[in-house]
């Protein structure tokens, strides 16, 4: 008989530091639980942590009572909420969205007004800005993993996007997600 898992995020915030995914990483691994998915980033000088954990009900309560002592041992700024795994939904279809552009404010939300408005949820989604080779220019460039319903037309959603990427001055590709 399998064991019922609870799941639990994570969100840690704190000044970045070496050793800290370690610390971090530590007080899970000693609870019990374990890692399923994470995503951690330097960002100016903070780091952030977030991360989906499992275990038996047990530990994972033992981690969540454990909190508070964590976030003043590791200087972290800490949340945590308890969830389900989430169902795999076969009625969609994983695309990825690339885009590089001239940095301007406004991309983000251009993009995901225009996907909110057909019903296309965003499961991912990393920006980042950088200097354009040899001139220096301010770029920005934005990767979107999205799930498409499959009774939509994704010519016409391809289409759509394109155009609306053409009218923002957004060089952008739409692409099946290939597992």
């Amino acid at each position: 008989m399998t064991e019922h898992k609870s799941h639990l995020v994570l969100t840690a915030l704190g000044a970045d530091r070496p050793g800290l995914v370690s610390e971090f990483s530590k007080a899970i691994f000693e609870s019990g639980c374990t890692i399923d998915d994470s995503r951690m980033i330097a960002l100016g000088g903070e780091f952030a942590l977030l991360v989906q954990v499992s275990g038996s009900w047990n530990k994972v309560a033992k981690l969540e009572s454990g909190l508070s002592a964590l976030e003043v041992k590791l200087e972290l700024k800490l949340s945590a909420t308890r969830t389900d795994l989430k169902n795999n939904d076969h009625s969609k279809l994983p695309y990825a969205i690339d885009v590089v552009a001239l940095d301007h404010p406004g991309i983000v939300y251009q993009l995901a007004n225009f996907l909110s408005a057909r019903g296309i949820n965003i499961e991912e989604m990393n920006t980042n800005t950088y200097s354009a080779a040899h001139t220096g220019t301010p770029m920005y460039s934005v990767h979107i993993r999205i799930w498409i319903p499959a009774s939509s037309s994704i010519s016409e959603i391809r289409e759509a996007f394109i155009d609306k990427c053409d009218e923002l001055n957004l060089d952008a590709v739409i692409e099946p997600i290939k597992y």
